[in-house]
């Protein structure tokens, strides 16, 4: 691993931490990927996470609070790093290939579709509350269907 490599596995940790810690499981590879979407039934919450300050004071934060809040929780929740982990990031987005790539954002899944995103454009600048609220929404109606 070069210099490079080896600094931002070092920053990075934390970041990944935030969300493992909040009981998000990461996909490292694209295998991991391909197997999270052919086995996973049910709501995903899907957090492309990224190290950008919106990912580290918006999206993190938005995404913990909206599942502390929600009744109805989503069966999977995973993610993908941005610039870390690029297979495993371009592989998910394939699976969603009919929004640009955007990072850090937010996708939600039903039995493997697409059934919401939200990309960096409705993440950064806005309160991080108003992104947790859009997304405990956004949960509450895909459990509901």
């Amino acid at each position: 691993m070069n210099a490079y490599d080896e600094y931002m596995k070092g920053i990075v940790v934390p970041m990944r931490q935030e969300l493992t810690g909040a009981g998000f499981t990461e996909l490292l590879t694209a295998e991991e990927v391909n197997e999270h979407m052919s086995s996973s039934e049910g709501t995903s919450l899907v957090v492309i996470n990224s190290v950008c300050g919106c990912a580290a004071g918006l999206a993190r934060p938005a995404v913990i609070e909206a599942l502390q809040t929600i009744k109805a929780k989503p069966e999977h929740l995973v993610t993908v790093f941005a610039g870390q982990d690029k297979e495993a990031t371009a592989q998910m987005r394939n699976y969603f290939e009919e929004v640009p790539p955007s990072s850090p954002s937010i996708a939600v899944l039903k039995d493997g579709q697409l059934a919401y995103f939200i990309p960096r454009e409705q993440i950064e600048g806005f309160p991080m509350e108003q992104i947790r609220d859009h997304l405990s929404q956004v949960l509450e109606q895909v459990a509901a269907h």
